[in-house]
């Protein structure tokens, strides 16, 4: 699986700051579905990741 996402947010979720995630699907109202590397899995907001700067990092 590719992880091409990073969690930026401290104030929602702080311990995963800076941690790799996917997008699983997107919804309405600039919501989606993320996967971060150890399976676990959250709706948020797309405001709150961003694209890797240097390509991605296959899993």
């Amino acid at each position: 699986m590719i992880y091409d996402r990073v969690w930026r947010w401290r104030v929602n979720l702080p311990e995963r700051h800076g941690q790799l995630c996917r997008i699983v699907a997107r919804g309405k109202m600039n919501s989606c579905q993320i996967e971060f590397e150890d399976g676990e899995r959250h709706i948020v907001s797309r405001n709150a990741i961003r694209k890797i700067a240097g390509g991605h990092h296959e899993r």
